[in-house]
């Protein structure tokens, strides 16, 4: 499967994918994060069942504290 991701495009040897488990596969796991799947924000509460598809276009961020 392939995503874009931060407008870089990756590859995952998998068929299927939810962004709960992208979050694994990117050892994001733990962290603060927002993320946007083609256009629109994910929910954290549906991260387990939001399935992403081919070519589906994703943003990440994560939040940095400091001050």
């Amino acid at each position: 499967m392939q995503l874009t991701i931060n407008g870089k495009p990756r590859n995952f040897d998998v068929i299927t994918l939810s962004v709960e488990n992208l979050v694994a596969s990117l050892n994001l796991e733990g962290k603060r994060l927002a993320i946007e799947c083609n256009g629109e924000i994910v929910p954290r509460s549906q991260f387990s069942v939001t399935q992403l598809v081919e070519g589906d276009q994703l943003e990440i961020v994560g939040a940095v504290g400091g001050g």
